[in-house]
C-alpha cells in the first residue's frame, strides 16, 4: 500500500498543501479530493508543495494538469512547488515546468 501524508496550511487567500510519501494511482483519489475541498472554498492561490514528495507518476502528472486547468477557468492561481530530483523530471520530460508557475519555496507564490 502506498502511503501519501497530505498538510493543509490556510493563510488568508492563499492554501498551501503539502504532500509527502508517492503520488500515484493509489492515492491519487486523496489528493483529488482534498483539492476538491480546498477549491470549494475560493482561495486567490493554491500552491501544491511538492518538496517532500518521493515519487510522482502520470496519474500525479494529471491531477496537477487539471487543478491548474481549474485554477485559469476561476480566475485563481495554481503554483507548483518544485519537488526533488525524481519528481522534477517528469515535469521536464512533459515540458510542463515550462507551462506551470513553479516556484522552489511557498513563500514565493505570495510574492508573484
Amino acid at each position: 500500500m502506498t502511503l501519501l501524508e497530505l498538510t493543509t496550511e490556510t493563510d488568508g487567500t492563499l492554501v498551501r498543501l503539502a504532500l509527502e510519501g508517492e503520488l500515484d494511482i493509489a492515492s491519487a483519489g486523496q489528493v483529488e479530493r482534498e483539492l476538491d475541498r480546498i477549491e470549494r472554498d475560493g482561495p486567490g492561490i493554491v500552491v501544491l508543495d511538492l518538496r517532500r514528495l518521493a515519487f510522482m507518476d502520470s496519474t500525479g502528472l494529471r491531477i496537477v494538469v487539471a487543478a491548474d486547468a481549474r485554477a485559469r477557468e476561476q480566475s485563481r492561481r495554481f503554483v507548483v512547488v518544485r519537488g526533488p530530483e525524481a519528481v522534477q523530471r517528469i515535469f521536464r520530460m512533459t515540458r510542463l515546468d515550462e507551462r506551470l508557475d513553479m516556484v522552489d519555496d511557498p513563500a514565493a507564490a505570495q510574492t508573484r
